[in-house]
């Protein structure tokens, strides 16, 4: 792989206050203000992943990448005639079908710390005797490890995928014909989703965390006194196999936990699929909800206006 990873995000948002707040209770630590970038806030094994900086309307200003050789992204952009920007830092390009901005530079690899092995019970198999399981013993705050992947609207969703493959290095997934593309850049199944939109938005983030119960724990957690905040969960994948619930922000953009996501630590032995229908979005759990699929202020994103603070 000739990417690393994806590493850090920048929201734009109309109340940076509110939504610093929500993401605190998600469990993301507060750094402070970094000139520049804005209020930052760090996972537990990613470090300093999310900047928050006031905006008209929440959007997705900026994906950091990290690559293993910056000269060939160059060459990648070139053939594909993308303008782009290099400094002594990296380099900066746009996708002008998604309008998302993406920093590519070589950073510090991500190592996270492996999450402890608990004991399970199954029929015929009892490998945790007289005793209860550890996870509902959990008292600690959930804290996502690191960011796993963002989901963007592009007007030309095949011309994205071009572009982030071709252009940047990306991976394809798997696809779902005419609608989205599962692209990573990392041995996660993916870090990034690019679906067709009229209009680019961001739809949501997602944070891994370290298993199912940790997903339902920091999900119940979020809902206590903010039940506004449930989008949809929880449930299982189809496509990345991942665990999942999704909660909304103040200004409309979903956050997901997530565990359990497929690793490709072999781009030769992943076979991309093509997917139809909605086993693509969900193996199990409750059906999503409409909000989901077309979220709630699209309409006044569309008019370039925002929807008022929750």
């Amino acid at each position: 792989m000739s990417l690393h990873g994806l590493t850090s995000i920048t929201l734009g948002v109309p109340d940076v206050d509110a939504v610093a707040s929500y993401y605190e209770d998600f469990g993301l630590r507060r750094v402070g203000d970094r000139p520049g970038r804005g209020l930052v806030f760090a996972t537990a094994d990613g470090g300093e992943q999310l900047a928050l900086r006031p905006a008209e309307r929440r959007r997705l200003l900026e994906i950091g990448i990290d690559p293993d050789d910056l000269g060939r992204v160059e060459a990648g952009l070139r053939r594909l005639g993308a303008e782009f920007e290099r400094d002594a830092a990296g380099l900066r390009v746009r996708d002008p079908n998604s309008a998302l901005q993406v920093s590519v530079q070589v950073s510090p690899r991500i190592t996270e710390a492996a999450a402890k092995q608990e004991p399970t019970n199954g029929p015929g198999r009892p490998d945790r005797p007289n005793g209860r399981a550890p996870a509902i013993e959990r008292t600690s705050r959930v804290q996502p490890r690191r960011l796993g992947h963002v989901v963007v609207g592009s007007l030309d969703q095949e011309a994205s995928q071009r572009f982030f493959t071709e252009g940047l290095g990306f991976k394809v997934s798997d696809r779902v014909p005419g609608l989205a593309s599962f692209m990573r850049c990392s041995t996660d199944h993916h870090n990034l989703l690019v679906q067709q939109a009229p209009l680019n938005f961001l739809h949501h983030t997602a944070w891994e965390v370290d298993d199912i119960d940790e997903v339902g724990r920091g999900a119940t957690a979020m809902l206590e006194g903010h039940p506004e905040r449930h989008v949809w969960g929880l449930g299982r994948h189809h496509i990345g196999s991942n665990f999942f619930w999704y909660l909304k922000d103040p200004v409309g953009n979903f956050s997901e936990y997530y565990s359990d996501l497929d690793v490709v630590l072999d781009d030769q032995l992943w076979k991309p699929s093509v997917v139809e229908g909605a086993r693509g979005l969900y193996n199990w759990g409750p059906p999503p909800p409409p909000s989901f699929i077309h979220p709630e202020d699209l309409a006044a994103l569309m008019t370039g206006s925002h929807a008022p603070t929750a």
